[in-house]
Formats: C-alpha cells, structure tokens, sequence
C-alpha cells in the first residue's frame, strides 16, 4: 500500500509543507519570516498573516516537489499545538478545508512530539526506550520515549526555555533575532572566561529565568565601568552564555540518564541546532558508553517533515481527527 502523508506546520512564524511516502521523506519545503527581525522577536499578528500568505505556494511546492499529484495524499497531518493560536489556526483551517476537499482523513500532531520524531526522518534512528532532550525557543523538556506514540516527560522548564535565554541575550548584546544561530558563531571565537551561576534546581526541571536575570546585571556593571565592554568581548560574552545553558541542560540530561539507566540519548527541537550543544552531547556520549542522535540541521527547527512523520505513525494506528478539531495554544505531551 502506498501511502503519502501531507504534514503541515505552522505554530510560529515558518509555514512548511512535506510530503511522506511510507515513511520515506520526499519534500520539505518552509517559508521563513523575515519580517520579525525589525522587531527583535516573532509579532503574533504578523505571523499569522504571512502564514495566510505562505500557505498555498509552500502546500504546492510540496506537492510538486515530491513528483505527486495531491489526488495521491493519502491523510493529512498538521500542528494542532502548542503554538501562537493565530499562526495554529491558519494551518488548522488550510488542513480541514484541504482534506474535505479531497476526503481524506486527518491527523492532529502535538509539536512537541513531533520534534521527538524528527529523528526518525532519516536514519541513524534511535531504539526505544531513549531519553530525548528537546530544546527550543519556547519549551526545555527531557522525555523517555517508550515507542513512536508512547512518550512521558520527566523534566521541563519551570520558567522560560533555553531558546529564550539565547533570544534574549543576543537581545542584550545588540544582536539581531533569532539570536540563537548568532551567539553560536561568536562563542566559537571566544572562551567562557566569565562565570554565571547555575539555577539550583533540585529535580529534573530547568530554569533560565534567573541566569537570565544574571546576564542583565553583569552587562550593566560592566557597561558602567567601560562602555564599549560588549564591542571589545562579544565573543567571550557568547562564548560564557553558551557554556553555561550547556552546562545546564547537559547537568540535567546526564542525572536523568543516570536515573533511568537509559543509554540511548538523542536531542531535538530548535536549540538542538547549537554546535556547543552537540559538541557537549557527543563527549558525554563517549564518557558514559551513551548512543547519542542529533537531527540534520533541517530537522531541528520547525518543520513538516517532523509533522509528516508523526501523523504516519498516527496514520497506522487510524488514530484520526473530526472536523471540529480546533487548534490548541497550550497542549503537553
């Protein structure tokens, strides 16, 4: 039986369409928003509209990128939540009215298990059971993910995400959003030769909130002393940040393997795009006999393919959705 799944995803500011054939990825097509730069961080209302723009083109470049025609989709998947609720409904609303048109079945995805999935997009494909750090600009979270569907969070943010802390120091240094990709390439020109304390948080959970709030109070003290202090240390401003928000979400990764005795480790979502992160994952991979999987760079930020993925799985197990599903701005694993 051949079957291709349509994933659509549109729960920030990337609209992006994929085609899946029997779990064989043929398009991935997404259409960045510029316009958030102006603003130093994505405008909800912006969003949503440069999704009813994107939409259809990316949807047909899609489909024709893959070499079907869009009798053949099979089911379609999209991103119910957690996401901005007017860039959820346009993808919400494309995939009811497309899918009646064609009378297919549709797959609601939970965007945070999707990103779990993107490491079976391609292989190297992770056994199950293993443990799954899943980083980005708006959620930390460590899973034990049992089987495709099967999937328990056992420690997330308390407050804002790492993805946040990166956006909003870049914010502070006077660099343009996203600042995550930023801050990356000018922490590999320097040395974390300044120190920020690490949250004590006794359990699995994350906090940022606080080291943020360090950052701040560095910045300003040194400002005051030499007003050029981020023009002259940029790059070892970068280089400490980074280093401590590995620092702690490695910390916490290798207590929750060390908990739960699983060796196969893999990290997902946008953060997981981070050269110090996946520096940091394969030594602790080689100090602790960890199998570890990091995504292709085009599976780590919001996707469809990620999408396409799941509502496969789904699609297998006829776990399908009405057409009064709604989107979901808040929606847990």
């Amino acid at each position: 039986m051949n079957t291709y799944i349509l994933g659509i995803e549109s729960s920030c500011d990337d609209t992006s369409a994929s085609i899946l054939h029997n779990g064989t990825i043929l398009s991935n097509c997404i259409a960045n928003q510029e316009a958030h730069k102006l603003y130093g961080g994505v405008v909800p209302e912006v969003a949503s509209r440069a999704h009813q723009a994107n939409i259809v083109p990316v949807v047909d470049m899609a489909i024709k990128k893959a070499g079907i025609n869009k009798e053949d989709i099979s089911a379609i998947a999209f991103t119910r939540g957690p996401g901005l609720m007017g860039s959820l409904i346009v993808g919400v609303s494309f995939a009811k009215a497309f899918a009646m048109s064609l009378g297919v079945p549709m797959v609601e995805v939970n965007h945070m298990k999707a990103h779990v999935l993107a490491h079976f997009a391609e292989d190297p494909k992770p056994s199950f059971p293993f443990l799954c750090l899943t980083v980005s600009g708006g959620h930390t979270q460590i899973v034990v993910v049992k089987d495709y569907l099967d999937m328990e969070v056992i420690g997330h943010t308390i407050d804002d995400a790492a993805g946040e802390a990166f956006d909003k120091t870049g914010k502070l240094l006077g660099l343009d959003y996203p600042a995550g990709p930023l801050i990356d390439k000018y922490a590999k020109q320097g040395k974390a030769v300044y120190s920020f304390t690490e949250p004590r948080i006794a359990d699995l959970n994350f906090s940022f909130s606080g080291l943020k709030t360090g950052i701040l109070y560095f910045l300003k003290r040194e400002l005051k002393k030499d007003p050029d202090f981020i023009t002259k240390n940029l790059a070892d401003i970068c280089a400490s940040v980074q280093d401590r928000i590995v620092s702690i979400l490695m910390n916490k990764l290798t207590k929750a393997a060390q908990q739960t005795g699983i060796k196969n480790i893999a990290i997902a979502g946008g953060v997981s795009a981070n050269s110090g992160l996946r520096n940091a994952l394969q030594e602790a991979g080689i100090k602790n006999g960890w199998t570890t999987y990091v995504p292709k760079f085009e599976y780590c930020t919001d996707n469809a393919a990620m999408i396409a993925v799941t509502g496969y799985y789904k699609f297998l197990n006829k776990d399908f959705i009405g057409q009064e599903v709604a989107p979901l701005a808040r929606m847990k694993i």
